[in-house]
C-alpha cells in the first residue's frame, strides 16, 4: 500500500488507460478523482466516472467522479476544489486526457484542429496550473503526463501534423514544468507505450479488431506509470519515458502476460521506433 492516504487527480479515467491507472493506484490505498466527461455510457467506447469509482470502492479503495470537461477552465477549477474538499489534497496529477486524429493537413477540419489542440494542450496546461498549488504541499508530488518522446525527424511529423504537434507540445510542458517546478520538488515526467494499447480508440479509429488483437492490454501502463510515481519526485524527473523502459529498470522483462493475443506479433505504437 505505498500510496495509502495519498491522492491522485487522473483525467480521462472514465475508461482504457486512464481507468487502469486508475484502479492500479487504488490498490495501492491511493484516493484517486476519476475527472472526466462521461457519464452515461457509450457502447461503443463503455466506461463512465461513475463505473470506474464503483470499482475503487469494491476494490477497497477510495473514488471520487467528477465529470468535467478540461476544455472548460471553470469546470477544472471546481474539479481541483472538489477533490480538496472531499481528499483534502493531491499528490499526484495524470494528465490522461486526450483526444486523436490521425489526417493530413488539407484532411484536417479546422474545428478538428482547435478540439485536440483545446483538450492536448490548452486542457493539459490548465489542469496542470490548478493542480500545481496543492502539489507544493504534497510530500512527493508528482505530474505525470500521456505523451510521447520527441523526435524532430520529419517521417514522425509528416504523417499527421496536427496530431503530432499537440502531443509534442504535452512532451514539451513536461520538460519545461521538471524545469519549473524543481524547486518545489515536484515531478513532471510522461510515460508513452512501445506497442499500441488495446482501447477503445484503437478498436473503433485506427484498426478495429485486428490492431487489437496486436496490442498490449492498458495495465502494462498502469504499471509503469506506478513504478515512476513510487520514485522521489525530487531525483525522478524531465523524462520522457517508454513503458517497455520503465519495467526493465524494475527488473520486469517477460512482458508476455500483457498481450492481448500472448505470443502474438505486436504493433508498434506512433513516435516509436
Amino acid at each position: 500500500m505505498l500510496f495509502q492516504g495519498k491522492t491522485a487527480f487522473i483525467t480521462g479515467a472514465s475508461r482504457g488507460i486512464g481507468e487502469a491507472i486508475a484502479l492500479r493506484l487504488a490498490e495501492e490505498g491511493c484516493n484517486v478523482a476519476i475527472v472526466a466527461k462521461s457519464i452515461t455510457e457509450d457502447p461503443r467506447l463503455g466506461g463512465t466516472i461513475h463505473s470506474v469509482a464503483q470499482k475503487i470502492t469494491e476494490a477497497g479503495g477510495r473514488g471520487l467522479a467528477i465529470q468535467c470537461d478540461i476544455r472548460n477552465e471553470e469546470q477544472i477549477i471546481a474539479a481541483v476544489q472538489q477533490t480538496i474538499t472531499i481528499f483534502g489534497g493531491i499528490d499526484i496529477l495524470i494528465n490522461n486526457a486526450s483526444a486523436i486524429m490521425l489526417s493530413d493537413t488539407v484532411q484536417t477540419e479546422t474545428k478538428r484542429f482547435d478540439l485536440i489542440h483545446d483538450i492536448n494542450v490548452r486542457g493539459t496546461f490548465l489542469v496542470t496550473k490548478y493542480c500545481i498549488p496543492f502539489l507544493k504541499r504534497s510530500a512527493n508530488p508528482h505530474i505525470l503526463t500521456l505523451s510521447p518522446p520527441i523526435d524532430l525527424d520529419p517521417k514522425w511529423i509528416s504523417p499527421y501534423v496536427a496530431y503530432t504537434i499537440s502531443k509534442y507540445n504535452m512532451s514539451m510542458m513536461t520538460l519545461g514544468w521538471a524545469g519549473e517546478l524543481k524547486k518545489y520538488g515536484i515531478a513532471a515526467n510522461s510515460l508513452w507505450p512501445v506497442t499500441t494499447i488495446a482501447t477503445s480508440a484503437v478498436k473503433n479509429l485506427l484498426g478495429g479488431e485486428m490492431l487489437m488483437n496486436r496490442s498490449r492490454k492498458p495495465e502494462i501502463l498502469a504499471d509503469s506509470a506506478f513504478h515512476i510515481l513510487k520514485q522521489s519526485s525530487k531525483e525522478c524527473t524531465g523524462n520522457l519515458f517508454l513503458d517497455e523502459q520503465v519495467l526493465a529498470k524494475e527488473g520486469i522483462t517477460d512482458l508476455d502476460h500483457y498481450a492481448v493475443t500472448p505470443g502474438g506479433p505486436l504493433q508498434k505504437d506512433l513516435y516509436v521506433s
